[in-house]
């Protein structure tokens, strides 16, 4: 080894000796050394004393970096600071903290289709907030959220941040709402006794077509798919296929993702019929037989889940009617798979004795908590029901004051006793609205209108109006309190102006201005009845030099002092465009308490409507009669003649049939009248979203009785039957209804006036 060689070796082994002991004082005791002092740095908002409130660790403590990682955990779960450190420097425990800014402002930028309030609402991140990265993605998930329930499946949500001084940021969702997501095409896979486009009209999901501009169900919803699935279980259980299931509904976005391909995978299973059905009952006293009147099922008919459902409930209402106020009624269903048949025993067994501790509300910031409350069929301490909670649920729904309504029982203070939770959402009960229409029998109309419906929170209805046409005015103000000092009865007035151009038809114009008072009461929740009181003053005016003898003498005014009473039973199922169910009404009027005219007038009218062949063609027949009689030596003025045609027999004009002057053809009105339609309603083949059915009527009436005769004038009287069949086409389109119907009297007097064409066409905005 030379001489050289070992020197190096020396001098290496002499630095090596004075390196590695510096380098040994520069790490940081791992454990066991004292805290003598605590240091906080980097802290801006945070109070030091906050910050040291989260250590684990102490002065006068012995480090441990278990407590420092506990420390360091809890002050990151404050989301005041986005970098936290813990050291230990000699002796001091150093705490260096990054503060995360404040929020100064969020924005949205880009977003045409969804409003900023609305998006405001859904995010968590809010102005004068602790900004945090992971609230802000939290947020973009539901943005995205929102715009896929609205279709938008290619949106694009990206988080910006603008610093700014002292600590502030401004936080901007910048949006690329991109194009709405549709359903291009429905498919079902398994399906052998129903065709795809069956299927298709059952689920509320439906294929993606320009026409549906107007709606949101051909875009792809996630919830929207699972209530689909429900709707197909119901209408195969209705058919009776009572094994039937949905193995699979798959959604697959297309490759340009410009739409979804929904599948689904059915199970139809095999097809069963209702085989002995019966009545048990554990109840002493309560015979079965009588019962059976309610079951809508027979022996040998196809399975219909509904039906049976239907059935529960029929049994349920009707021996809780009986006074037994604890029922549970059981279908108990047997599958004969041998057979293909399904034995149902309905067995009528004492419920739960429970009942109703307290009935608590919330939610209703304007209504008044006694307006909910008497719309409640059960009161607190009454037997519970969940027949009397469905239907105290649909009244509360039925007032239109809510736009959501819960009913849901928790438990009481004791196993037999519940409490009601009500949870409603109110919604806007003011409106004011416009109107506009044209009619061939009423010409040009135009209406506008303010109302009030729940007035004060008080449920009280306020209504101001106004309609102008080219052959009528009307302006009225109306109030109605439905509970009138605190009974189930409902009390108003209204005061009314009336003009009416009646030159097409009579050669003259009439005007009326009055009032009403009126009460109305429920029987059942059915039949309903209403008393009414009315005083007007008629003048008719601008009669023609040539008009009719009988119209002249009439000429100027007189007064009518009425009460009437009308009863109505009703059992539709919806008012708009009814598919099953009935009304029958009837009124007596009686006038002579004061004023000029003495009569007694009786009218009466039904409508039945039922479903044929399928749930999208619905049958009606109905019919009106009336008749007025005057008394004490009055005669019939014109203004309380009945006068027929237009609306309520198509095919002739207001007023084109009954008696009539035969030198003047001017309608006088009649004393006695019938009417009757039967009217078939049926899809077109179009898609049902567009609301256009097709129509098939007849109508038939009658008009005779004419007015007391003046010396000198010929009528023209008898009562025919006019007949006139007719087809139309209605729509109910998003402006409001449209219909035309054309009709061809085969029946008919020659001096009646005729009108093939009955147009109709009105709006709200």
């Amino acid at each position: 080894m030379s001489l050289n060689f070992r020197w190096a070796i020396l001098a290496l082994a002499a630095l090596l000796t004075f390196v590695v002991p510096a380098q040994a004082q520069r790490v940081t005791p791992v454990a066991g050394g004292t805290i003598t002092a605590v240091q906080i740095q980097g802290n801006v908002r945070a109070e030091a004393e906050t910050v040291r409130s989260y250590l684990q660790l102490k002065e006068g403590q012995v480090y441990d970096p278990a407590a420092a990682d506990r420390s360091l955990k809890a002050l990151f779960s404050t989301g005041l600071f986005s970098d936290v450190t813990i050291d230990m420097q000699g002796s001091t425990l150093v705490v260096k903290l990054v503060e995360n800014p404040i929020i100064n402002r969020v924005a949205f930028e880009g977003n045409r289709k969804i409003e900023d309030d609305k998006l405001r609402d859904e995010v968590q991140s809010k102005a004068r907030q602790v900004f945090t990265r992971a609230r802000v993605q939290a947020d973009v998930e539901r943005i995205l959220t929102i715009y896929r329930r609205s279709g938008r499946y290619n949106a694009v949500v990206e988080p910006k941040i603008i610093r700014l001084e002292q600590g502030r940021v401004d936080l901007v969702f910048e949006i690329n709402e991109g194009d709405v997501t549709g359903i291009k095409r429905i498919s079902f896979v398994g399906n052998e006794h129903f065709s795809d486009g069956t299927l298709r009209g059952k689920i509320r999901t439906v294929e993606s077509a320009w026409w549906r501009f107007l709606s949101s169900d051909d875009r792809y919803d996630p919830d929207r798919v699972n209530l689909d699935r429900e709707l197909l279980r119901k209408f195969y259980l209705s058919e009776g296929y009572a094994d039937f299931r949905v193995e699979s509904a798959v959604a697959e976005l297309s490759p340009d993702r410009d739409g979804f391909f929904l599948t689904f995978t059915l199970n139809e299973g095999e097809r069963y019929k209702f085989g002995k059905v019966d009545i048990s009952t554990r109840f002493q006293g309560l015979d079965p037989d009588t019962l059976k009147s309610f079951l809508t099922m027979s022996e040998g008919e196809w399975y219909d889940a509904d039906e049976v459902d239907k059935t529960v409930t029929a049994i349920q209402d009707a021996v809780g009617s009986l006074g037994y106020a604890f029922v549970d009624v059981r279908p108990n269903i047997r599958r004969n798979k041998d057979n293909l048949t399904i034995d149902i025993t309905f067995d009528i067994q004492e419920g739960p004795r429970v009942y109703v501790e307290r009935i608590d509300i919330s939610g209703n910031t304007r209504t008044l908590d006694k307006v909910i409350r008497r719309e409640f069929r059960l009161a607190e301490g009454d037997a519970f029901s969940t027949a009397k909670v469905r239907r105290s649920q649909e009244r509360l729904r039925n007032l239109g004051f809510f736009e959501k309504v819960d009913i849901s029982a928790t438990p009481g203070s004791s196993p037999d006793k519940t409490n009601l939770q009500v949870v409603v959402t109110e919604q806007s009960t003011g409106e004011i609205s416009f109107g506009a229409g044209y009619s061939s029998s009423g010409g040009i109309l135009g209406d506008i209108s303010l109302r009030e419906r729940n007035l004060l929170g008080k449920g009280q209805d306020l209504r101001i109006g106004l309609s102008l046409g080219t052959l009528s005015t009307l302006i009225d103000l109306s109030f109605t309190e439905p509970y009138f000092l605190d009974m189930p009865l409902a009390a108003g007035f209204d005061l009314f102006r009336t003009t009416n151009n009646r030159q097409y038809i009579a050669s003259y114009n009439d005007e009326s201005i009055g009032f009403a008072l009126r009460a109305g009461w429920a029987y059942s929740e059915h039949l309903r009845q209403t008393v009414r009181y009315t005083l007007r003053e008629t003048t008719i005016e601008d009669v023609l030099p040539w008009a009719s003898q009988i119209i002249q003498s009439q000429a100027g005014s007189s007064v009518t002092s009425e009460i009437s009473e009308t009863l109505s039973y009703d059992t539709r199922d919806q008012r708009l465009s009814p598919t099953k169910g009935y009304l029958l009404r009837s009124s007596v009027a009686v006038a002579g308490l004061g004023g000029d005219n003495y009569y007694v007038r009786i009218t009466g009218d039904g409508v039945y409507y039922h479903t044929l062949f399928s749930d999208d063609v619905v049958g009606s027949i109905g019919g009106s009669v009336g008749a007025i009689q005057t008394f004490n030596n009055s005669i019939l003025r014109l203004s309380n003649a009945f006068f027929i045609g237009g609306d309520t027999l198509r095919g002739f004009a207001v007023g084109g049939i009954g008696p009539r002057d035969a030198n003047t053809t001017d309608a006088l009105g009649g004393r006695y009248y019938y009417t009757g339609t039967a009217e078939l309603s049926f899809p077109l083949g179009l898609p049902r979203e567009i609301n256009l059915v097709g129509k098939a009527f007849v109508d038939v009436g009658s008009l005779w009785g004419a007015s007391d005769q003046i010396y000198g004038v010929s009528i023209l009287d008898n009562q025919l039957m006019r007949v006139s069949p007719g087809i139309g086409i209605q729509w109910v389109s998003p402006f409001g209804p449209i219909r035309v119907d054309y009709a061809w009297p085969v029946v008919y007097e020659p001096y009646d006036k005729l009108e093939n064409i009955h147009f109709s066409f009105g709006t709200r905005f």
